[in-house]
């Protein structure tokens, strides 16, 4: 027989599994340690109008699957309405059975909203009306959802030249359970060969209130703003590799590299390696010091279609993988972090598969220090999270390192609705560890294993990273 769709044992094959989700994962907090939530918004306690509003907007997951469906792009990010990109959306999700994102669609409406009913065409406008109801209620502020996704904290993607106004604020806030901390992330300062790059100078210059006419300064700048974002409670970094580049190189080579992108807006492939190299280790012994974790995010290869990024510019659907060299330049950024006692806690992530096995066998060099699992092998992201690779993404942990070890999952979105990812991780990993008894692969200990989760779903994590509540700062 069948079993339901998506019923209380959805995604849980057996017995184990089972009583692993709902006797240890079930009612486990969340700690959302990357996520690309507004502050503002959090701060405001942001309403929404509607469903669209709340779901479609900013969402490039969702317009992925619109437009290869042959929704009119008007109906996606266009001027039709609300209620039409709604029903765009609805006649597309019966159309997307086998991508997460159906899973992701009926969690959302039953978690948040108790709707049970399956969304199509023809049900759309009854789910339009009870949805947008309940919307407009109490209980439905960017706050209140992240109070009842049970979210004790929210690291937040910000600039280094941010001046956290609402990250300050929100610390203000009474009757608010979750902390909001900053994460720092300094991509405009390693793409050198950008036409953003000295623009993002002079704004580095204002923000960080030091003159920045070389190198020297440009560093004593940067490394202000880490220590502004620490006293904000910021405890994360995080950066965007898509080509992993490193060379070796001297702070005299890193200095006329700087000034010739500088003057001369862009330098070779070898010194565009040497400065990044550089720079990455400088942050890299600051975090160091003061016990970030530093988030490397692989692989993306974005903007494909220049057509459709000159109209609607960039996370608007239009990234895939990349499939460059890897495991030479991280090993070497690593090493030479390494090398000066200096590397921090570090998760390392691809959004390429095919690098899983590299990464799991190169954080296994630089393990130790007493530190449980000071290198970590980031969960599924992106194109990833879903069902096959999160398995994957475990599997390979468990074989090659220590899969108990494992800081979980995180949300990586825009959308507050889209804290149910974490109930979706939660029960693949209890079937995963939940197969392995009943192929009489791992111990039948309910105490053992229930340990191991309720770590990886929040233990972990909590100890890992450490966030400490917020102070007031002022820029």
């Amino acid at each position: 027989m069948a079993k339901r769709f998506m019923d209380e044992n959805f995604l849980l094959s057996n017995e184990t599994a089972t009583q692993l989700f709902h006797k240890h994962a079930k009612d486990m907090p969340i700690i959302d340690y990357h996520c690309h939530l507004s502050p503002k918004e959090i701060f405001e306690n942001k309403t929404f109008n509607n469903i669209t509003e709340a779901w479609l907007y900013g969402d490039h997951y969702k317009w992925r699957v619109m437009r290869a469906n042959g929704v009119e792009e008007k109906f996606i990010t266009g001027d039709a309405s609300d209620y039409d990109k709604f029903l765009a959306w609805a006649r597309t999700v019966p159309m997307i059975i086998g991508n997460p994102l159906y899973h992701w669609t009926h969690l959302e409406l039953q978690r948040f909203f108790g709707v049970y009913d399956l969304l199509n065409e023809a049900n759309a406008p009854k789910i339009w009306e009870e949805v947008n109801k309940q919307l407009q209620g109490e209980g439905f502020g960017a706050r209140d959802l992240i109070v009842k996704s049970n979210v004790t904290t929210v690291c937040t993607t910000d600039d280094p030249i941010d001046n956290l106004e609402y990250h300050t604020k929100i610390t203000g806030l009474t009757g608010f359970t979750a902390s909001v901390v900053p994460g720092f992330r300094p991509d405009k300062a390693l793409e050198i060969n950008r036409p953003t790059f000295k623009p993002w100078v002079a704004q580095l210059s204002s923000a960080s209130g030091t003159a920045i006419e070389n190198y020297g300064q440009f560093l004593d700048a940067l490394e202000s703003r880490v220590r502004f974002f620490h006293a904000a409670g910021g405890r994360v970094s995080d950066h965007a590799l898509d080509a992993v580049m490193f060379e070796a190189a001297t702070l005299e080579e890193a200095t006329a590299i700087f000034a010739k992108g500088f003057s001369e807006g862009s330098v070779s492939e070898s010194e565009e390696k040497k400065y990044k190299g550089f720079t990455l280790v400088f942050l890299g012994k600051l975090y160091s010091e003061l016990d970030w974790v530093m988030q490397f995010h692989i692989h993306a290869l974005r903007n494909n279609n220049s057509v459709m990024f000159g109209r609607l510019g960039p996370d608007t659907g239009y990234d895939s993988i990349n499939d460059g060299v890897i495991a030479k330049p991280l090993a070497g950024l690593l090493d030479a972090l390494d090398r000066e006692d200096a590397l921090p806690k570090t998760i390392l992530y691809s959004l390429n598969p095919n690098d899983n096995h590299v990464i799991a066998s190169l954080m296994g060099s630089f393990q130790g220090g007493g530190v449980a699992g000071k290198i970590q092998f980031g969960t599924a992201w992106w194109y990833n999270d879903n069902k096959d690779g999160m398995l994957e993404q475990m599997n390979t942990l468990a074989n090659l390192g220590v899969l108990s070890q494992f800081v979980g999952m995180l949300t990586d979105s825009r959308s507050f609705l889209s804290y149910t990812r974490h109930e979706y991780f939660r029960r693949i990993l209890c079937d995963l560890v939940g197969s392995w008894v009943e192929a009489g692969e791992a111990p039948d200990d309910m105490e053992l294993l229930g340990n191991m989760i309720e770590n990886i779903c929040y233990n972990n994590a909590k100890q890992y990273f450490n966030f400490s509540q917020p102070v007031l700062v002022t820029n």
